[in-house]
């Protein structure tokens, strides 16, 4: 079994590599998502045990998480009770609320969705000034449906349950005031927008797309490019010009343009 693990391994790298140089990423297994941002990576594997990247050595993280997510607002992160926590002096420290997904991508503040996708936000200063149970935890609920959801500093991306994808531009991060939905062609069944901007996702085949021509004047973009693969991935985030993507089976590869 491993030897043919082996062969398949080689015949994937040979099959994205004419547009992507895509490396194994030996030191870590079963990962179930993964989130890169401002050079930092996190993830989780499916015994939900949560990891940092610390050069090219995963260092466990205290806790049991089932998604977490690094960016501009901190290391947050769910449970399987859907109970959120925020990583502050090495140490997992509770928020009130429920929720299934959530995103530090944006400017400094934080969005997330519930089990009934309900889509929330939270503002900067009460993301960042978070400490304890002690700290303000206002959250601000938006409009519309979606089932999972990542910001960038041109705006927020989300898919809902039937896959179609959207995007809320001008958000504020002091205030979580918005511009509202605005439907993008395509279907996604998870996305993650990058801290440059760069937007990637995974549809429903394990297909992997980007969204080509997001500018901030036109944080839509103009289209959709497929990015090969020769597996069937389930989730997929980007960061310093490395595409991480799992892979439905667990497996992880690294990929440079």
């Amino acid at each position: 079994m491993r030897a043919t693990a082996a062969v398949l391994l080689v015949l994937c790298l040979l099959a994205v590599g004419h547009a992507w140089d895509c490396q194994p990423v030996v030191a870590i297994k079963n990962l179930m998502q993964i989130d890169a941002g401002l050079g930092q990576v996190v993830a989780t594997n499916t015994s939900q045990i949560p990891y940092y990247l610390v050069g090219d050595k995963w260092i466990r993280l205290p806790g049991s998480l089932k998604h977490i997510t690094v960016g501009p607002a901190g290391i947050w992160g769910v449970n399987k009770a859907d109970s959120i926590y925020k990583y502050v002096g090495g140490n997992w420290v509770q928020a009130k609320g429920r929720l299934k997904q959530l995103d530090a991508g944006g400017d400094q503040f934080l969005v997330g969705v519930n089990i009934n996708n309900t889509p929330y936000c939270r503002t900067s200063s009460a993301t960042v000034g978070y400490k304890g149970p002690g700290s303000p935890l206002p959250w601000t609920r938006l409009q519309g449906a979606v089932k999972y959801y990542s910001c960038g500093p041109f705006g927020c991306w989300a898919v809902n349950k039937n896959d179609n994808i959207y995007l809320m531009s001008n958000v504020n991060r002091d205030t979580c005031q918005n511009n509202g939905w605005s439907q993008i062609g395509g279907k996604l069944s998870m996305i993650e927008v990058a801290t440059d901007g760069s937007v990637f996702g995974v549809n429903s085949a394990g297909q992997v797309s980007t969204r080509d021509g997001i500018t901030a004047s036109k944080p839509e973009g103009t289209g959709w490019s497929n990015i090969p693969m020769c597996m069937q991935m389930k989730h997929v985030t980007y960061d310093l010009g490395r595409l991480w993507v799992v892979s439905k089976s667990g497996f992880t590869m690294v990929c440079t343009h």
